[in-house]
């Protein structure tokens, strides 16, 4: 009402209007010049850092999200508030729409057993590698990214970006989380889908030789790869859609460089109890013994 009165008593005069709304000319005069509540105090002050928050987490977090990180970093508000000042604000998460897929299955190339059955949570690290690739529209052509997620904690252990679908594409990220993680891998399975570059010999022969197991989906069926479609969308949602248009791959490789170094480490996901995919995982690891410690005298 006060707004109201604000933005049209200039033209219809305070006492006309308020005569029609029905309410005293007094009460509008006292709104005007009562001091702020300690909600609008408190208002104020988290209004900056809502923005703030939402802007550093490239602006692609929710009411639930944006409410735990607040509390990560101290501050102690209701998540009604947050979605209140949200709205206010005009912050809204990212939603994560229709993908094409930019899978080419290779009929004559033989086909590994199905070795996850859609069970995506290993018991540790290292067990189960996901695989994955997608696409982006650049004013230069098509550019073609490639994920390697650990399944058990969703850190992006190896990724590339190319102009191009060849073998190479997915070998390179295959070889950054090789050197990543440094083995050994005698328990691990990589999931893929049934695309030609998974199914390569060059790929194939260098999942052999590093002892790793390889397993793939069913035909046309994105659950039997669902984490890693996930990581696509991801992507899609968080980085591609809301930065573009992309002048070309060099631009895009970037921007995903720097994507999946906030997606590792600061990213927050409830199905880890809302922490980053390196804090979880590093919390698996038991903490190392004080110096001296276990030393016999």
């Amino acid at each position: 009402m006060t707004r109201y009165i604000d933005a049209f008593g200039a033209r219809f005069g305070v006492e006309p209007i308020c005569k029609t709304l029905q309410v005293a000319p007094s009460s509008y005069y006292a709104a005007r010049t009562r001091l702020p509540s300690a909600r609008q105090l408190r208002d104020e002050a988290l209004k900056p850092l809502l923005r703030h928050v939402h802007g550093q987490h490239f602006g692609v977090y929710g009411v639930r999200k944006l409410w735990h990180q607040l509390r990560r970093e101290g501050t102690q508000v209701a998540r009604c508030t947050v979605e209140r000042l949200m709205r206010d604000l005009g912050l809204k998460g990212v939603r994560r729409g229709r993908h094409i897929r930019t899978t080419i299955p290779d009929e004559t190339a033989p086909r590994p057993a199905d070795l996850v059955q859609r069970d995506f949570h290993p018991p540790a690290p290292n067990r189960l590698w996901v695989a994955d690739l997608t696409y982006v529209r650049t004013w230069s052509g098509f550019a073609y990214a490639a994920f390697i997620i650990d399944a058990f904690s969703r850190y992006i252990v190896g990724w590339q970006v190319s102009r191009s679908l060849r073998a190479d594409l997915v070998l390179t990220a295959l070889e950054q989380a090789l050197w990543a993680r440094e083995g050994p891998f005698d328990s691990l399975v990589h999931h893929s889908d049934r695309g030609v570059q998974y199914l390569s010999i060059r790929y194939t022969e260098r999942l052999a030789e590093a002892g790793i197991a390889t397993s793939v989906g069913s035909r046309g069926d994105s659950y039997d790869n669902a984490l890693a479609e996930t990581v696509n969308g991801l992507f899609k949602a968080e980085l591609v859609y809301r930065r573009g248009p992309w002048r070309g791959c060099e631009d895009l490789e970037l921007a995903t460089l720097e994507w999946v170094d906030w997606f590792n480490n600061r990213r927050l996901f409830g199905a880890l109890g809302y922490v980053p995919p390196a804090e979880y995982e590093a919390s698996w690891y038991p903490a190392p013994l004080p110096a001296g410690a276990g030393t016999q005298t």
